[in-house]
């Protein structure tokens, strides 16, 4: 009776667990849609004050004419840092725009407010900071939009010369060029409601922006990062290192952050961080209908869906449109695990045409080094116009692998050499320190054992945390529970904290 029971509501948290991600993703967007509608974001040809010309201009100073939008503004940079836990004594918005939604946040939360001023006064008491100030207190820092983060930099080293403590900041919108390494680097988390990433999905998706107009965002975004790291920082692999070489002090933001090549691999570590899940489900179903309702039912615990379309019996492109629209309802990517292992002209034609056309719904696959340069030249050919990448095959979790030593560093060396289009690796363990390139782990359960046909399997614990991987693939883990729903759930739970433990202990 009892265990029924606990089923039941384990059922039911995780119903209305995705339930509120769905909700919480739809409202994102609606407001996403309506900074568009009020042109607080425009595309076209500017001149920042850089002297860059930019494809993109953010002017969030129109929102204060919008009473209802400056309430939701304001309402999410608040749910922001309660999600974050942030423990703070006041807040300060940067000057100018950031000053009104400081002010409705402190005024509707009952906050105390501090303001700073561009410049002090010449008269009465000549202050730069106005309000009641407690030194030793810590303030949150607000502010509408982040590029370099100097702005968020100048407020916050004038708090702290008033003995005030500065540890984060809470912004409407990361530009992603350099703002969040740069401030970490003084000490200080950036939290971000929207990422240009996120807004140029959206937009795309809502038919607001072209496919063109994305892409060249996308690449002056990644062309012109205003944070250089020190030669030092360089060395150590990552502007965000405490320890020499420890990829895992490295959150999945801000791997996505300092990712310059690659937008899927980005668009995936903000979408592992966002969604904390690190869980892909290798959906090895024979049926179509199968397969679509599992990606409905657990969409909302995994950031990867792994499919194997040549075995599904009654496949039909018609199939394809259903799997797309569950993916952006729920916010995964698909990974068709098709292994090409041919020379270059043959995948080409086997990922962009045939009977199941896999450019032109799955985001990544995979591929063997075996043929050489050739393979991934092939693909690439049909992919990069699409922004889809590639993993390629390093390691394999059967019992008495070939894909060792020397191959496997060959592999990595493929890679970094193609790095335009292949973003990761399959493999048992983490194999490159380059915080760029990903590692996704198959062979995934609760408990190490084997299935006696050769497959050997690692729990989540020993391949996020100790092995370092990024993403575990589990199938029968999953697709064997009794209740599929609950089992992913506590797979998600497990690699996720298993990737929580990994960035405590690097810290320590």
């Amino acid at each position: 009776m009892f265990a029924k029971t606990r089923a039941h509501w384990t059922r039911l948290l995780s119903v209305d667990i995705s339930k509120n991600l769905k909700m919480e993703n739809d409202c994102l967007e609606r407001l996403i849609l309506k900074l568009h509608d009020v042109q607080a974001v425009k595309f076209g040809t500017f001149t920042l004050k850089s002297g860059i010309t930019s494809p993109i201009y953010f002017d969030l100073r129109v929102i204060v004419s919008y009473p209802s939008l400056m309430n939701q503004v304001s309402m999410y940079l608040y749910q922001r840092a309660k999600d974050e836990d942030l423990k703070y004594n006041s807040l300060c918005g940067v000057p100018y725009t950031a000053l009104p939604l400081a002010t409705i946040i402190c005024s509707k939360h009952e906050l105390p407010m501090l303001i700073r001023r561009k410049e002090a006064k010449d008269y009465g008491t000549k202050k730069i900071i106005e309000g009641t100030i407690h030194p030793g207190d810590t303030c949150l820092i607000i502010e509408d939009v982040v590029t370099s983060g100097s702005s968020v930099m100048e407020t916050a080293l004038v708090l702290q010369a008033e003995g005030l403590k500065v540890t984060d900041t809470i912004v409407l919108m990361d530009r992603e060029q350099g703002g969040r390494a740069m401030l970490a680097k003084k000490g200080i988390a950036l939290h971000s409601v929207i990422s240009v990433s996120k807004l140029l999905d959206v937009l795309l998706q809502a038919d607001r922006i072209d496919y063109p107009t994305a892409q060249s965002v996308r690449r002056f975004i990644q062309e012109n990062n205003t944070y250089k790291p020190s030669g030092e920082e360089e060395k150590n692999g990552s502007p965000m290192a405490k320890k020499p070489g420890k990829l895992a002090e490295l959150t999945y933001g801000d791997r996505a952050q300092l990712q310059t090549t690659h937008p899927l691999a980005a668009q995936l570590f903000r979408l592992m961080e966002e969604k904390k899940t690190n869980l892909c489900v290798s959906a090895d179903v024979t049926g179509c209908e199968d397969l679509l309702q599992l990606a409905d039912s657990l969409g909302p615990q995994m950031c990867v869906l792994k499919t194997h379309v040549d075995i599904l019996r009654d496949f039909s492109p018609a199939f394809i449109q259903p799997l797309k629209d569950l993916a952006h309802k729920h916010n995964f990517l698909i990974f068709e695990d098709r292994k090409f292992a041919d020379i270059g002209n043959t995948v080409k034609h086997q990922y962009e045409g045939g009977l199941y056309q896999i450019a032109s719904w799955s985001h990544m696959v995979n591929a063997h080094a075996v043929p050489g340069p050739g393979v991934v030249e092939g693909l690439s050919v049909v992919g990069l116009p699409l922004d889809r990448g590639c993993l390629l095959i390093a390691q394999m979790s059967s019992q008495g692998s070939l894909a060792t030593g020397d191959y496997t560093q060959a592999v990595v060396k493929m890679a970094e050499e193609h790095s335009d289009f292949v973003f990761g690796f399959i493999s048992g363990s983490k194999i490159t320190s380059k915080p760029e390139f990903l590692h996704m782990t198959p062979g995934v359960q609760m408990q190490s054992e084997g299935d006696g046909l050769g497959q050997q399997y690692s729990s989540p614990d020993d391949v996020i945390y100790k092995k370092e991987s990024d993403v575990i693939i589990v199938g029968r883990g999953i697709l064997g529970a009794s209740d599929r729903v609950k089992a992913a759930t506590e797979y998600r739970e497990a690699g996720w904290n298993a990737y929580v433990k990994r960035l405590t202990a690097s810290r320590q």
